[in-house]
């Protein structure tokens, strides 16, 4: 009996190897590129910073562009590396239809937002991106109700539940607003595309259900339908 579903694509653990190197690959270049560029200030003791969001000032338009690549210090570009890292590799392996799309929205409208409302200051840095790519991945569980997503969901909860209260205004030196605008058009990309990148089976779970079924290869095989032939050299074991 055939249980797969025409709709369910069925991935082989060579193109799962495939998924897993190429969403290491970009995710690795977008922290290399973000470690390049701080290096390169403080090797020519250059400053990047006027290139990040100043809102409400035409000027500042150019940040919604150029801000998440830049850091004030190499203390703020370490404690975002490891959470892009990990939330772009978990977007691109899981949601990999979506992905590009998800971030690119992400990216520009987290930073109209804060160009648009924001504070009178330069806002700079990745976590904007960050807690949009967190709170697509979290949302997206709670929306479509599949196992991984569901486990994908707890898992952004255990790893970076505290970075909830980076959306209050509780320091006066962080951009809350970068982090708050972020999660809400995460949220929004969520809803929006809840119906994208349906799971995947992987051979071994289509095995294991043929397995679980009972059904038998031989099953519809009739004996009286078999014949032996007389004249064969009998088999000793």
């Amino acid at each position: 009996m055939d249980i797969t579903n025409e709709n369910v694509e069925v991935i082989t653990a060579r193109e799962d190897k495939k998924k897993i190197v190429y969403s290491l690959i970009i995710s690795s270049f977008a922290v290399l590129v973000l470690w390049g560029i701080k290096s390169v200030e403080e090797i020519f003791g250059l400053s990047f910073a006027g290139m990040g969001i100043y809102p409400r000032q035409v000027e500042g338009l150019k940040g919604i562009l150029f801000s998440p690549f830049i850091h004030g210090d190499f203390s703020h570009l370490i404690s975002n590396t490891t959470t892009l890292f990990v939330s772009l590799f978990v977007l691109l392996y899981f949601y990999r239809d979506s992905a590009y799309k998800v971030l690119l929205i992400v990216w520009f409208f987290s930073g109209l937002s804060v160009w648009w409302v924001g504070r009178e200051s330069y806002h700079i840095g990745a976590s904007g991106v960050i807690y949009g790519l967190i709170s697509f991945l979290f949302f997206s569980g709670i929306f479509r109700k599949d196992k991984r997503a569901i486990a994908l969901s707890l898992l952004m909860v255990f790893l970076y539940g505290g970075l909830v209260w980076g959306v209050l205004p509780i320091k006066e030196e962080i951009s809350f607003e970068s982090h708050l605008f972020g999660a809400v058009v995460g949220f929004i990309c969520a809803v929006i595309f809840r119906k994208s990148d349906p799971p995947a089976k992987y051979e071994w779970e289509i095995e294991q259900e043929e397995l679980d079924s009972g059904d038998d290869v031989y099953d519809d095989i009739d004996p009286d339908e078999i014949k032996i032939d007389d004249d064969a050299n009998p088999k000793y074991f």
